[in-house]
């Protein structure tokens, strides 16, 4: 970030001062697998246009074609202006009800069709557009949202983009935002998108009720509140879940995963206490008038890397961290399943038995889904 930036954030801690955004923000780059991002910059808002990026808006936000945007306009232009430290007199950016925002360009290098020539030529790799909305840094608070061209929806890219967005809002200052809370709103009758939030870790937690109307059934709808708080989120399954990797130069990355392995040590050392006294794997069992038994050991996942592994590798440290971090993951759920009964289901983010946040323990979804290679999540 800035030095202007770095000022305001260092200025106090835990303070009101702490709480107050900056007045103006170095908007990161960011990598993926099937995507990168940039800075959004007005440039882009006439290649959403060619790419007919609101196409069926009331039916993926629930807001008609004009309103929705109408919307992404004044969001990359808030954007551009706290990127460039100006409070804007223009519409959309000065009001003082407007929160900042970040608006992200999402491109891509894909030929997918294999005629050497790029996807996305036309439109300078553009391929739609991926926002922070309404940050609020009192609350830390922010909602994320995603826009695609027409033609590039349902292909995975979203799922690409998201994950690594997030790590960036809820990373430390100045690494990140140092978000508490990143929220969606969908409509009720998007249940694509209500699935692929719940896959990445999203809670519902409200309903708008008829906040919506869907002009294709000539009814309202709900509009479904859902989020995620920061001790709830996992840098490393929110990809794994979709077969995608960590990149340790993102933004955030290694905030994000030294805070999770900080949260798994906190949560080893209660198993370690709980577990006083219980014969390890491996250990020889002898009671009166018996044979002596020994433990069986339970089989490691396959894919699961320890850390020796991983150091005897050369892999740089935060793979290894994050190699660490999947053999403690492991581990935690192989003990987690001797208290689960018989035929219970077990679904880490029901929100009928979600724990509270600061009890949240790291998502365990993806771990045994297989990585996919064709691009297509």
């Amino acid at each position: 970030m800035s030095e202007q930036t770095e000022s305001v954030v260092g200025s106090a801690a835990d303070g009101d001062e702490r709480r107050v955004l900056p007045p103006r923000i170095t908007i990161p780059s960011i990598r993926g697998e099937m995507v990168h991002l940039r800075p959004a910059v007005l440039d882009d808002l006439e290649r959403l246009d060619q790419l007919d990026a609101f196409y069926n808006a009331s039916g993926i936000t629930g807001k008609d074609r004009a309103s929705e945007r109408a919307a992404v306009n004044a969001w990359v232009r808030r954007s551009v202006a706290w990127s460039e430290g100006r409070a804007s007199a223009e519409p959309g950016v000065g009001d003082p009800e407007s929160r900042p925002t970040i608006a992200w360009a999402i491109l891509t290098d894909a030929d997918r069709d294999g005629d050497g020539v790029v996807d996305a030529e036309a439109t300078n790799n553009v391929i739609g557009m991926i926002f922070l909305i309404d940050i609020d840094g009192w609350s830390r608070s922010a909602r994320i949202q995603v826009v695609l061209g027409k033609d590039y929806r349902g292909r995975g890219y979203s799922r690409d983009a998201m994950p690594r967005v997030m790590t960036f809002g809820f990373a430390p200052r100045p690494a990140g935002l140092g978000m508490h809370r990143i929220w969606v709103a969908v409509p009720e009758k998007n249940t694509r998108s209500l699935s692929v939030y719940q896959s990445l870790g999203f809670i519902p937690s409200g309903t708008s009720r008829d906040a919506l109307w869907d002009a294709e059934n000539n009814k309202y709808q709900d509009l479904i509140v859902m989020d995620m708080l920061t001790d709830e989120y996992d840098p490393i399954h929110s990809l794994e879940v979709f077969g995608m990797h960590v990149f340790e130069d993102n933004p955030g990355v290694k905030e994000a995963l030294s805070a999770r392995e900080h949260s798994l040590a906190i949560r080893q050392h209660a198993h370690s206490a709980d577990d006083a006294g219980t014969p390890a794997a491996g250990d020889t069992v002898q009671t009166p008038g018996s044979e002596p038994v020994v433990q069986p050991q339970e089989p490691q996942s396959a894919h699961v890397v320890t850390a020796d592994a991983a150091v005897q590798a050369d892999l740089s440290p935060v793979a290894a961290l994050a190699a660490s971090i999947a053999a403690e993951d492991a581990d935690q759920s192989g003990k987690q399943s001797h208290h689960t009964l018989e035929g219970e289901e077990h679904w880490p983010h029901s929100s009928h038995d979600r724990q509270p946040s600061k009890q949240a323990w790291w998502r365990t979804i993806g771990r045994k889904r297989e990585r996919r290679t064709e691009g297509n999540v």
